[in-house]
């Protein structure tokens, strides 16, 4: 499923922020369903496939829950776990998207600030974490 929807979104020069305005849908959550660590609604599913003119089989892999599963060492303390899962199921989403806004490279964790924000929510409190680092591209020679 994720191969045949990049190839095709490459092939059709597509960008994540492109087709999740057209699909009236988050280009995060939609690079991360593509690439496999989100399970899509059927008419979901289905808006993806048709927007790619993919067949069935693909919406039916989109609607599929994922096994988030990668290899590395788990960290134990419960909120800086919740950061490894983060990076586990997004990394990948993150690293496209910012790679398509501003070309190949990195965010700076030199040249970095970051904020943690509490937002009061009858529902519960969040937690927003706000990250903010230069960007450097890698360079040629």
């Amino acid at each position: 499923m994720t191969d045949t929807i990049i190839s095709t979104k490459a092939a059709k020069q597509l960008t994540w922020e492109t087709m999740a305005n057209d699909l009236q849908l988050s280009p995060v959550w939609l690079a991360s369903a593509c690439l496999g660590m989100n399970s899509a609604k059927p008419d979901q599913a289905a808006a993806i496939t048709d927007y790619l003119d993919l067949d069935s089989d693909v919406a039916k892999a989109l609607e599929e829950y994922p096994v988030k599963h990668w290899d590395q060492t788990v960290p134990t303390d419960p909120l800086i776990y919740r950061f490894y899962e983060i990076t586990g199921v997004y990394g990948e989403t993150l690293k496209q998207v910012i790679q398509e806004k501003f070309g190949d490279g990195i965010m700076s964790a030199i040249d970095f600030s970051m904020a943690v924000n509490k937002i009061e929510d009858p529902k519960g409190d969040r937690v927003e974490v706000v990250m903010n680092g230069k960007f450097l591209p890698y360079k040629s020679w």
